[in-house]
């Protein structure tokens, strides 16, 4: 018997909850808001250190930034492999899914050939038995 489940369904089902928090950093990540939201931080924070007139907490060329970039990316970078993983096992899912309804359809499309087929071949048939039929009285009118 087939699930009732769908294949979204069913992946949904057994994702980790770090697998869902990996979705959504992945999510979050990728996103112009999110890029929108750096790039006006890191504006802000060289403008700050560029022109701040009592502190520089971080001089240019912005040890202290490139260094927090480090540290995001070195998280960043397998959260979203993660992620792919995960895409791609539910796009292996979806494939197998998809192939499995192919065949079905295939299977079925088959079936109403032959069943088509046959009726054709019925018809025919009373076709031709009604043309001899034709035949036969039309043969003993003439004579």
């Amino acid at each position: 018997m087939k699930s009732s489940k769908t294949w979204h369904e069913q992946h949904e089902s057994d994702c980790s909850p770090g697998d869902r928090i990996a979705d959504k950093v992945t999510n979050v990540l990728g996103s112009w808001k999110f890029i929108i939201i750096q790039t006006a931080a890191v504006l802000t924070w060289a403008g700050i250190n560029l022109i701040a007139f009592f502190s520089h907490w971080d001089p240019f060329p912005f040890v202290l930034l490139n260094l927090l970039f480090s540290v995001q990316s070195a998280y960043a970078a397998p959260i979203i492999m993660m992620a792919q993983n995960r895409q791609s096992a539910r796009d292996r899912i979806q494939a197998d899914d998809d192939y499995k309804t192919n065949l079905e359809a295939k299977e079925e499309i088959e079936e109403l050939q032959v069943r088509l087929s046959r009726i054709e071949t019925d018809k025919l048939d009373k076709i031709i038995t009604m043309l001899q039929d034709i035949k036969v009285e039309r043969g003993h009118s003439t004579t």
